[in-house]
C-alpha cells in the first residue's frame, strides 16, 4: 500500500524527517531484537567499543542527546546482560567509565551487521552517493544545534 502524504504535511521537514526516523528505528529495532538489543542500546554499546579505554556516562548523555538519568538506565541494561562493565577512570576518582566487554564486543558485530542490513532495505532507493548527502546534511544539522 503506497502511502500519500498529505499537502499540508508534503512540504513539512520536521514531520518528514520525523517519519523517516521513526521508519528507520522501527526498522533497525526489529533487527537488533534477535540480538537483544534496542537501538539506544546499541548506540551506547557501540560508542564504549569504538572509545578506547571507555567513556563517560555524561560524555554518552552528550553525544546521544539524552538525560544522564536514562544513560545510567542503559548502562545498567547493558551491564546486566555483561556486555559492558563501569570501571573507574584513571584520571577523575569521580567518574567510573563504560568500557566494553569481550562478550559485548562480539554482541556489538553481530547486531552492527544486523543493524546495517534494515537500514540498507530502508535506504535502498538512495544510492551511494545520496546517502553520502544524506549523512553530511544531518551531521551538518545535528552538529550545528549542538
Amino acid at each position: 500500500m503506497e502511502v500519500v502524504v498529505p499537502e499540508p504535511l508534503a512540504d513539512d521537514l520536521g514531520f518528514l524527517m520525523s517519519r523517516a526516523s521513526g521508519v528507520l528505528v522501527r526498522a533497525t529495532n526489529a533487527a537488533l531484537a534477535e540480538h537483544g538489543l534496542r537501538v539506544r542500546q546499541y548506540s551506547v554499546l557501540a560508542l564504549a567499543a569504538e572509545t578506547p579505554g571507555g567513556c563517560s556516562q555524561r560524555e554518552l548523555a552528550a553525544v546521544l542527546g539524552l538525560d544522564p538519568s536514562q544513560v545510567v538506565l542503559l548502562v545498567d541494561e547493558l551491564v546486566g546482560a555483561g556486555l559492558v562493565e563501569r570501571r573507574p577512570s584513571p584520571t577523575d576518582r569521580r567518574t567510573r567509565l563504560v568500557v566494553v566487554t569481550p562478550a559485548g564486543r562480539q554482541r556489538r558485530g553481530a547486531a552492527g551487521s544486523a543493524a546495517d542490513t534494515a537500514l540498507d532495505g530502508c535506504l535502498g532507493l538512495l544510492g551511494g552517493t545520496e546517502r553520502d548527502r544524506l549523512r553530511d546534511m544531518l551531521t551538518r544539522i545535528w552538529t550545528a544545534a549542538g
